[in-house]
């Protein structure tokens, strides 16, 4: 009976943490050409922006966002929310110069204990079954970083030579990564380096030990034209 209402009671708690997702777009995007951001490329007649948003919405109903932008693009961001989605459950803040930046003034509006999702916006081939997956995991182990195996054979490149590197042991990390906000808004207090290149990298500076989920090989992220045509296919089946 003991082990019964313990089990109760773990469920219930995971039902009502409350959700974040920093949905981190703040990137110019370059390498598509052109002057505007990837994440405003239409897929379908819709912004890339719009399908990560919805994900995440259709994952937990009760979930705020926090959309993290370039200064200049606030506007545009106002009316993809304005035109597909609920006001009230997105806030909009503006990017930094760095990732680490942009993610730390979205950290910035969470002032509650949380689950916390931090995204790319240029991501929008993530599951909702992927978010659940990362959420499961972060409530019980306080961390979850989506990763897939990496198929090609790798080799390190140094000065004077190179040499091959067993792939087996190489993992390519995705995201929604996701943590508990104990964890996750004290280490985006700490100094920034050069080799934070994502929030794993933040959080381990910081004394955590990650734990690995698997991701999902068409969780990819858009950066060339191609991609935009692979993601509306990968959206047209799903559909």
């Amino acid at each position: 009976m003991h082990h019964v209402l313990l089990f109760l009671l773990l469920i219930n708690r995971v039902d009502t943490m409350k959700k974040y997702a920093v949905i981190v777009a703040g990137g110019a995007g370059v390498r598509m050409g052109g002057d505007l951001p990837k994440q405003f490329l239409l897929i379908d007649e819709k912004p890339v922006l719009y399908y990560t948003l919805k994900t995440f919405i259709q994952a937990y109903d009760s979930i705020k966002i926090i959309l993290v932008l370039p200064i200049d693009f606030t506007e545009m961001g106002k009316e993809i929310i304005d035109a597909y989605f609920d006001k009230e459950k997105i806030k909009i803040t503006a990017g930094g110069e760095t990732r680490f930046q942009s993610v730390k003034n979205g950290l910035q509006l969470i002032d509650e204990e949380a689950i916390v999702f931090v995204h790319d916006g240029v991501r929008c081939l993530a599951s909702v079954d992927l978010i659940h997956r990362c959420y499961e995991q972060a409530v019980t182990t306080g961390s979850a970083i989506p990763v897939i195996r990496c198929k090609d054979s790798i080799r390190i490149v140094s000065e004077n030579e190179n040499e091959a590197v067993d792939r087996n042991k190489i993992m390519l990390v995705q995201t929604p990564q996701t943590f508990h906000s104990k964890i996750l808004l004290p280490a985006f207090q700490i100094d920034y380096k050069d080799r934070f290149t994502d929030e794993a990298t933040v959080v381990e500076a910081f004394g955590i030990k990650l734990i690995l989920v698997e991701g999902e090989e068409n969780n990819i992220k858009i950066t060339h034209p191609m991609d935009l045509w692979y993601a509306e296919q990968i959206l047209k089946k799903r559909n």
